[in-house]
């Protein structure tokens, strides 16, 4: 057995797929401890309010946001959702940045249930400043939709988990602000913002008026997102998600492995962003690839190919070998690591990708 098949049977030997997934932080499984606690919740009718373990879940996520109230849905997507229709009305538009999720991955919902559409602008690194807002804001008038709401991202997914600082959000929060704008933030991955930008996360969202983020990306959980906001806001978002078929029954068991996920797994998130930093660092070595590297800022890394025809075959090498990843568009890449892909494993991965990199 050579010694590079050796390397990957000890790695693959602690994921029962026999693969490295990068394809993204989603593909998580739930820890022993998260199963445990899973097995052993106390339960009951969420959609009356008696899932004890959910109650703890979202008052747990209500306080470490300083918030008032925290709703347990089903996932990001209708998190994000839920808080359009919130704070919108049919027939306003909505501001946020040309690659958001909101834009390109979640079926045009804002369009087909809230009656809104986008009004996109785009970002270097997909930072959005209030002098992008600023220029585009509409204000209520008979030949125009007016803006009914700014969403923002943190990380953002498609700029390659870039983290927009804070002093960026508060110059929007002000400016939104003194014209009346609601402000949402998608914070899928909030945590890894916060975690690369030594901020807490409860300072880091504290002007937006809802916050969705998701426990069942690098926190591991399988299954379920979070919303934020003030008691109002969340009452009216319970309502709004029984509507989207989000109303969960004994929901409980699902909410344990997601009080494990809140409390425990943001710890480790430093150690997805370091071996995201050293695939990159690896990569961008090659002569065939292109990659900024202060693109990668948290657990993503997406790099484009010199010959731009050839990542949808990169992709397809690279799953022949054991190690699965994703394009951006037509000519980029994406790999995302996560707590289920140790440095062993991207150190496989690495190797893997520039020996088939240089085939291409």
């Amino acid at each position: 057995m050579s010694t590079e098949t050796e390397r990957r049977d000890e790695v693959f030997s602690r994921d029962p797929t026999g693969l490295i997934d990068l394809r993204s932080d989603t593909v998580t499984r739930p820890t022993k401890a998260m199963r445990a606690a899973m097995a052993a919740a106390e339960v009951g009718d969420d959609v009356y309010g008696e899932d004890p373990t959910v109650n703890l879940l979202e008052a747990s996520a209500a306080k470490i946001f300083g918030r008032e109230a925290a709703l347990f849905v089903p996932t990001g997507t209708m998190g994000n959702q839920i808080a359009i229709r919130l704070h919108t009305q049919p027939g306003q538009e909505i501001i946020c940045e040309s690659r958001a999720h909101i834009v390109d991955w979640e079926m045009a919902m804002a369009a087909a249930f809230s009656g809104c559409q986008f009004r996109t602008v785009a970002a270097e690194r997909g930072i959005v400043t209030w002098k992008h807002i600023e220029s585009v804001v509409k204000r209520p008038s008979m030949n125009n939709a007016a803006t009914g709401l700014i969403s923002l991202e943190n990380s953002h997914n498609m700029a390659g988990g870039t983290v927009t600082p804070l002093p960026v959000f508060g110059e929007i929060w002000n400016g939104a602000r003194e014209l009346g704008i609601p402000l949402h933030l998608d914070g899928a991955r909030v945590f890894n913002a916060s975690v690369a930008l030594k901020v807490p996360v409860a300072v880091l969202t504290s002007g937006f008026n809802t916050v969705m983020f998701c426990l069942s990306k690098g926190l591991c959980a399988p299954v379920g997102s979070m919303v934020v906001g003030n008691r109002k806001l969340i009452e009216r978002a319970r309502m709004v998600r029984k509507a989207l078929g989000g109303g969960m029954r004994q929901a409980g068991v699902l909410a344990a492995a997601g009080l494990i996920a809140l409390e425990e797994m943001p710890k480790r998130l430093v150690e997805d962003h370091a071996n995201a930093r050293f695939l990159a660092e690896q990569l961008v070595a090659l002569p065939q690839v292109t990659l900024d590297l202060q693109t990668v800022q948290t657990n993503i890394v997406i790099f484009g190919l010199k010959d731009e025809s050839k990542a949808n075959e990169l992709v397809a090498r690279l799953k022949q070998r054991g190690v699965l990843c994703g394009t951006v568009g037509r000519n980029s890449v994406r790999f995302v690591t996560h707590h289920d892909v140790d440095r062993a494993a991207c150190e496989v991965a690495a190797r893997v990708a520039a020996e088939e990199i240089a085939k291409l």
